[in-house]
């Protein structure tokens, strides 16, 4: 048995797009996930980026729940430092009420974003370090063991909405460890620390309520086409639009431009954060996530499909469920 196959979506804002048509593609990407049997899909919480609209993650995934009939969602992550641990008791609380059995709630250290978006979201830098409390102060509400005194989460209270931790150090893998969590590497854009974060966390795994045993969750970027010299084209496109986005910062560049903004030290370093890319025919893209899951001992892999059209990524999705369950 290969293992579960699942898909992080960022609500991507496509060039002439609107917010609410990314929304209506991240709608129409749930549901063919869950028609090919894929396991879960997650939202990832960032701010003040123009292409990324999954802001609001519990927001979007009780919108999507609703057009859904069984596929799980969650977020990955939400960013705890952000917010109160009984705000986000209560929104994920709201949604295990709502749609019993289908709501992950996926936590990471990082804000997510720039400095001056941090300020404006009224918290300060030094929120993360208290992420480790953090995090056990929302299992207390959602398990209905507050730590706050006479403070319960209604919603909330006994949902037991099952924790994620995510992380792309040894951080994170230490603090899932610890707590008996699984534990989701952010492989698809910080690859560099992937083997030692995983052995680290499977090494020091304590068993928990939620957790009899260490569960590892790596994601990896995948392009996947009948055509070998189609899929290579849907790659060039994609490092040029995650180029483009990183350095551009909102300015436009001719394709002249664009040449030698790849071949600058700032492209290559943004290219290697796509590392871990499967890319190719059908055959291909499993033969390469079989070797990846391997190298990262992943128990679940989750997949970013990061083909800059729709339709290539939800052919894509076909294309792989279709070669990965034969």
């Amino acid at each position: 048995m290969r293992q579960p196959l699942s898909v992080i979506d960022f609500a991507t804002v496509r060039k002439n797009q609107s917010v609410g048509e990314s929304f209506a593609d991240s709608v129409t990407l749930a549901q063919e996930a869950e028609r090919l049997g894929y396991t879960r899909v997650w939202y990832a919480e960032h701010h003040n980026m123009p292409t990324i609209a999954s802001s609001a993650p519990a927001v979007l995934i009780s919108h999507i729940a609703s057009k859904t009939e069984s596929i799980r969602l969650g977020s990955g992550g939400v960013m705890l430092p952000n917010h109160s641990p009984l705000t986000i008791a209560e929104q994920f609380g709201t949604l295990a009420e709502l749609y019993p059995g289908r709501i992950d709630l996926g936590l990471g250290r990082a804000p997510g974003t720039d400095p001056r978006t941090l300020q404006a979201l009224r918290r300060s830098p030094q929120s993360a370090e208290n992420f480790p409390q953090d995090v056990k102060e929302l299992q207390g509400y959602l398990t209905g063991n507050s730590r706050i005194p006479g403070v319960s989460a209604t919603p909330g209270a006994n949902t037991n909405v099952p924790l994620t931790i995510l992380g792309s150090s040894l951080f994170g893998a230490q603090l899932a460890a610890s707590y008996g969590l699984p534990y989701a590497f952010a492989s698809h854009f910080a690859p560099d620390a992937l083997v030692d974060a995983v052995n680290t966390y499977r090494t020091q795994f304590q068993p928990s309520e939620q957790l009899a045993g260490p569960y590892v969750i790596a994601a990896v970027n995948v392009i996947a086409s009948e055509d070998a010299d189609d899929a290579a084209r849907q790659l060039e496109a994609t490092q040029r639009a995650r180029v483009r986005m990183m350095v551009g910062r909102g300015r436009e560049f001719t394709e002249d431009e664009m040449d030698m903004v790849m071949a600058s030290p700032a492209a290559q370093q943004i290219l290697h954060m796509l590392k871990y890319m499967a890319v190719g025919t059908p055959d291909t893209v499993v033969d390469y996530l079989e070797g990846f899951a391997k190298h990262a001992d992943a128990d679940e892999l989750m997949i970013s499909p990061v083909a800059t059209r729709q339709a290539d990524v939800l052919k894509g999705m076909e294309l792989l469920a279709g070669a990965w369950n034969k």
